[in-house]
């Protein structure tokens, strides 16, 4: 684990966090829609996605998130200390993602996220959209930017929470009280419903995916 791979992933987790608050804020203040502003959310999210994903993953994989770190210690990818630095500089990247962008529009660095996201429904919704997303990494292998990218955007929509589908990003997300703000007790329950659904795609992923002997 070098400091240019600490680095890429506090980077590319601060800016994933920038793209998705600040598009929250800046749909919420063009548009009175929630659809239209969670639709140019989503669009902000996965466009940022596939650029980040692709100028990061050379340097350090390009993993910005816990849950796909945690795979990579699994995996046998990670040894448990640099997998530990690198979930620590998501976290952190991501906090100050989140202050960065509150300090780009104008708002008090920060704040306390007020939008109730809890209960069975949304628990379920972050398992499945994190399932999905751990899926689609192992899926995808060198075309891992476009997938995942297309993966999150339609994720936006067909899951009840929006799919945050990442711990570093929910924690970031509990720092604001704007469109993608969470409240900081309800995190702990997506964290969970999150690692569930990461480790459930880890055991199913390695067998799904595994070569297809040749036939005769």
């Amino acid at each position: 684990m070098t400091a240019r791979q600490l680095v890429a992933e506090a980077l590319g987790t601060a800016l994933l966090v920038a793209v998705v608050v600040g598009s929250g804020i800046m749909a919420s203040r063009l548009t009175e829609d929630t659809a239209l502003a969670l639709l140019a959310n989503a669009l902000a999210t996965g466009a940022g996605l596939y650029v980040l994903i692709t100028v990061f993953a050379p340097v350090s994989g390009a993993e910005f998130n816990p849950a796909v770190t945690l795979l990579g210690l699994m995996q046998g990818r990670h040894r448990p200390f640099a997998a530990l630095l690198r979930i620590i500089a998501q976290v952190g990247g991501g906090a100050a993602g989140t202050i960065l962008t509150h300090a780009m529009f104008g708002l008090a660095l920060v704040q306390a996220g007020a939008t109730v996201r809890s209960g069975g429904p949304q628990w379920l919704a972050e398992g499945v959209a994190t399932f999905g997303l751990v899926l689609a990494i192992l899926g995808a292998g060198t075309r891992a930017a476009p997938v995942v990218a297309c993966y999150i955007t339609a994720a936006y929509w067909f899951t009840a929470s929006t799919s945050f589908a990442n711990p570093a990003v929910t924690i970031a997300r509990a720092l604001t009280d704007s469109f993608a703000g969470i409240r900081a007790v309800d995190a702990p329950g997506f964290i969970l419903a999150q690692l569930v659904g990461a480790g459930g795609a880890a055991l199913l992923g390695p067998w799904l995916f595994r070569p297809v002997p040749a036939t005769k």
